[in-house]
């Protein structure tokens, strides 16, 4: 009895073991797209009044939740049933984060002309501000969706080979981390300037250490929403073309004197270009023919 308990107790250390091997593995191929979600996020949830900062957040928080209670059955029946749909999803999932890519590129270097700018918040109604902040939260899970069916698709293709109880774990460990640590760590972000200005009034004395240490944090939040706003835009590409370059056959082996990462980003990069002007000449002929 005793020696059944200890082997059981064995098989699922070695269990416990591979899964946090291939998990290893699997956030590499899905660190990217999680730097990604983290930029997206971040900025989706600034912009609000202070006190509704982290209300808002944890609301985003709880559809990412929903997204992943709904995506993952649905990843391992396929994975388990239909297991070449993978591949396809991947490579569509990647057109798209090609085209998302290409699409803030080309509107840094082409900027829209903006309309009028809204009115601020304080001049809005308490009902106004609430119906602005739940499309914003709808938007921002609508958002999550997507680049959550990618990270869990990329986790699985990572371990894809694998016994289903390891997918299925591994690929819950991803999804875990993709939301408890991402959206931790936009609410350490979106709330970084708040946690400066409770610094700079920690005390009476001008050019304090803490006014030092509160003023660079108040600052240092545009810059670090932009940063990652940047570092998101590539991941985006070197993901998308890390997608394309293993899963396309006649892809495999693509300039293989240059490195990686730069085939990756360059192929990203070309694909994405070559999808956003498909869409604008599809708008262009829709607009045409609707008037």
């Amino acid at each position: 009895m005793a020696s059944g308990i200890f082997a059981l107790l064995d098989d699922i250390a070695a269990l416990m073991d591979d899964v946090a091997v291939m998990g290893k593995v699997a956030g590499k191929k899905t660190a990217g797209l999680l730097g990604d979600d983290l930029a997206v996020n971040a900025e989706k949830a600034s912009g609000f009044m202070s006190a509704r900062e982290l209300p808002v957040l944890w609301a985003i928080t709880k559809g990412s939740f929903l997204n992943k209670l709904i995506i993952l059955p649905l990843a391992f029946l396929l994975s388990a049933f239909f297991p070449s749909a993978i591949t396809v999803i991947l490579i569509i999932g990647g057109l798209y984060l090609a085209y998302e890519g290409a699409e803030k590129i080309y509107e840094y270097i082409f900027p829209h002309a903006h309309k009028t700018e809204s009115p601020k918040l304080e001049k809005l109604s308490k009902e106004e501000v609430l119906s602005r902040e739940k499309e914003k939260i709808k938007s921002a899970i609508l958002t999550d969706f997507i680049l959550s069916v990618e990270i869990v698709i990329i986790a699985l293709g990572a371990v894809g080979n694998e016994p289903l109880l390891n997918q299925i774990l591994v690929v819950t460990l991803i999804a875990l981390v993709a939301t408890v640590g991402v959206y931790g760590l936009v609410g350490l972000i979106v709330r970084m300037d708040e946690f400066g200005a409770k610094l700079i009034d920690l005390n009476d004395r001008e050019n304090s250490f803490s006014d030092k240490i509160g003023g660079f944090l108040v600052n240092a939040l545009p810059v670090v929403i932009k940063s990652l706003s940047i570092i998101g835009t590539i991941a985006l590409l070197l993901v998308s073309g890390g997608i394309f370059r293993h899963n396309i056959h006649f892809l495999h082996g693509l300039a293989e004197s240059l490195p990686g990462i730069l085939v990756d980003f360059i192929l990203g990069l070309i694909v994405g270009f070559i999808v956003l002007m498909f869409i604008k000449m599809i708008v262009k002929i829709w607009k045409k023919f609707s008037r």
